[in-house]
């Protein structure tokens, strides 16, 4: 698989070689994706940003969740 999320976002930038200087926005979510969206952004050169969601409650059990 990755060695690491450095390793895992180095690939996936090459996989998107052909946004390489686009007018592009990596958006990241962090707890994970960060550094991986960090290097994506990096070796693209393009504009790298966070994304902060939050898991929605379940109505009847508050610790269960769904969606973000």
């Amino acid at each position: 698989m990755f060695e690491d999320r450095k390793d895992a976002g180095e690939r996936l930038a090459r996989a998107l070689e052909k946004y390489k200087g686009e007018d592009v926005l990596v958006l990241a979510i962090p707890r994970g994706g960060v550094e991986v969206a960090y290097e994506v952004a990096k070796y693209l050169g393009v504009d790298f940003s966070l994304l902060v969601a939050r898991k929605l409650p379940y109505p009847h059990n508050p610790e269960a969740g769904f969606g973000a």
